[in-house]
């Protein structure tokens, strides 16, 4: 047992997501319903909730609506209702306008900002009595010695980069509890580990994930259609990369404009940030930004993988919810939904869990089961061969979801297989160089000037979190065959191959410009990047995105 300062709760959530701020609410709403008293700590790594929260986002009230029926007079950020629908396929100069797939129509939904939504949420779980503490890291899972989760321990701060303790020391705190749910996002640290301890993925495909782009504008009024909604393929990705890019036209003259590219993408010379600023000069896109202002920018990783890639959920002592278990509707380009209503059904089960079992941390079997049979299994269900069809190239990609939906209805008896994204990267001979144009400083921008504006707050004397398992490996590998796609894959320029007269490359890691999208734990072609939680309250600080 740690001599750790230590806390005692009946529930502590890692994450103050969608996820997890739903389910801390609906176990409060349950207890007092009841006339129960449940303890629920929320720890959340960004320096506020809602820091690093980023997504499109067009929003889809349906769980939301079963969680606070009057959501509307309490005040939710749901205030731009979606007025027009758009499907365009991009080619380099034009834009034809597609059939709007039944998965996108978007009536009835609102667009809005998910880091703003999650601080309503995390307002309306402190009303019911939730204690909710941003700013710690999550670093460690808490085990007792029958392999039973019983919490968490919040990182150190105040350490060097050698590891020393400072004037500024403060040791993390044990947090003990009777059910510990893991509500990391996409390519969480502690779920990645859980799932490998307890075997959660052993029948299941692996996850494949996209790297998401997004930028607010501030656009001329003569351009802007509040509750716009546009959603493009094509240009400027190539026909065997996998994504898509999206236009919603927000309150106050703001635009929200992103690109999303599929991490299976095989050539080492693509650089998924350039084709996002490339995305910004077609003729139809150029002529909404010109004259306007960037406001904010970010990204991050996206859970893709779908009903075929879900792990198991539970295990002795916990459950995974939202996006660290890969919750994320691909058909729809929407997350929000399904997230809550598994932190929702988790706080049901959780309830039902510690009004029998009052002490002991025991594994909530059925959770897995309860999910796949909600609303939420039924919509990842019906759409599971979306994703995959296009690793056969979007032509193909296109005509099998349309055959599938409008000719099958989504009731077909296969299911296609997922793949590891870090296994599809090809070697550089094999593959024809990328040329990409420098920024103008107006519609495009570079890296640098990017992640300025994401806010980042980073105590460079602490010890680095990205960490290499074998340095060698950087060089004798990814740069010498691959090309060092590190450097081109991060959205911050964290990965910099330097090269001086008369001596090899060398790999430099600018760790103070990560925004925690978790793309080198995903991509990198020999697993040799480890993702690590940094101090607490380190990273992007979002508040609109």
């Amino acid at each position: 047992m740690s001599d750790k300062e230590s806390m005692y709760y009946d529930v502590v959530v890692v994450g103050a997501g969608v996820s997890g701020l739903g389910c801390a609410i609906k176990l409060k709403q349950l207890a007092e319903k009841n006339n129960k008293e449940i303890s629920i700590c929320v720890i959340e790594k960004g320096s506020s909730v809602g820091a690093h929260i980023l997504s499109g986002a067009v929003m889809e009230p349906t769980a939301l609506n079963e969680l606070f029926p009057d959501w509307q007079k309490r005040g939710a950020p749901l205030r731009v209702p979606v007025t027009s629908d758009h499907f365009f396929y991009f080619t380099g100069k034009n834009t034809f306008s597609l059939p709007i797939p039944k998965t996108l129509d978007n009536t009835g939904n609102f667009i809005g900002s998910v880091s703003q939504y999650c601080q309503w949420l995390a307002e309306q779980a402190e009303q019911l009595g939730v204690e909710i503490y941003p700013g710690f890291s999550a670093t460690q899972v808490l085990y007792n010695d029958n392999n039973e989760v019983i919490g968490i321990t919040t990182g150190d701060m105040g350490r060097d980069k050698e590891g020393n303790p400072t004037q500024q020391f403060q040791q993390g705190l044990d947090i003990f509890a009777k059910q510990t749910v893991f509500a990391e996002g996409c390519r969480g640290s502690l779920s990645e580990e859980l799932k490998k301890r307890f075997l959660l993925t052993n029948y299941s495909d692996p996850q494949t994930y996209a790297l998401g782009f997004k930028e607010i504008w501030e656009i001329d009024a003569g351009v802007h259609q509040k509750g716009k909604v546009i959603h493009g393929i094509g240009w400027p990705l190539s026909s065997d990369t996998y994504g898509g890019s999206w236009i919603y036209h927000m309150d106050d003259r703001q635009i929200s404009i992103g690109l999303v590219v599929g991490l299976d993408y095989k050539n080492p010379y693509l650089n998924p940030f350039e084709e996002f600023q490339k995305l910004k000069t077609h003729p139809y896109i150029k002529k909404i930004l010109t004259g306007g202002r960037r406001l904010s920018y970010g990204a991050r990783a996206l859970s893709e993988g779908g009903w075929q890639s879900l792990p198991k959920l539970s295990f002795p002592g916990g459950l995974l919810i939202g996006d660290a278990a890969g919750f994320v509707n691909v058909a729809k380009i929407k997350g929000t939904h399904t997230a809550l209503k598994t932190g929702m059904v988790a706080a049901e089960e959780i309830f039902k869990q510690i009004t029998i079992h009052s002490n002991s941390p025991t594994e909530i079997t059925n959770f897995t089961n309860t999910i796949k049979d909600s609303w939420v299994g039924k919509e990842l269900f019906t759409i599971r061969n979306i994703r995959p069809s296009f690793k056969f190239g979007r032509l193909f990609g296109l005509i099998y979801s349309a055959l599938e939906f409008y000719l099958f209805k989504g009731n077909v008896p296969w299911t296609f297989k997922n793949h590891s994204d870090h296994l599809q990267l090809l070697p550089t001979k094999t593959q024809q160089p990328i040329h990409y144009s420098k920024p103008d400083g107006i519609i495009t921008f570079d890296k640098s000037s990017s992640i300025y504006l994401a806010n980042i707050h980073h105590q460079e004397n602490q010890p680095v979190h990205l960490q290499l398992r074998n340095p060698d490996v950087a060089i004798n590998t990814n740069y010498f065959i691959y090309g060092s796609p590190e450097s081109k894959y991060c959205p911050a320029g964290v990965y910099e191959i330097v090269k001086e007269l008369s001596a090899p490359p060398k790999l430099i890691i600018n760790s103070q410009n990560c925004i925690h999208c978790k793309t080198c734990d995903i991509k990198d072609p020999t697993q040799n990047i480890k993702w690590t939680c940094p101090e607490g309250g380190s990273g992007p600080n979002y508040s609109n995105m």
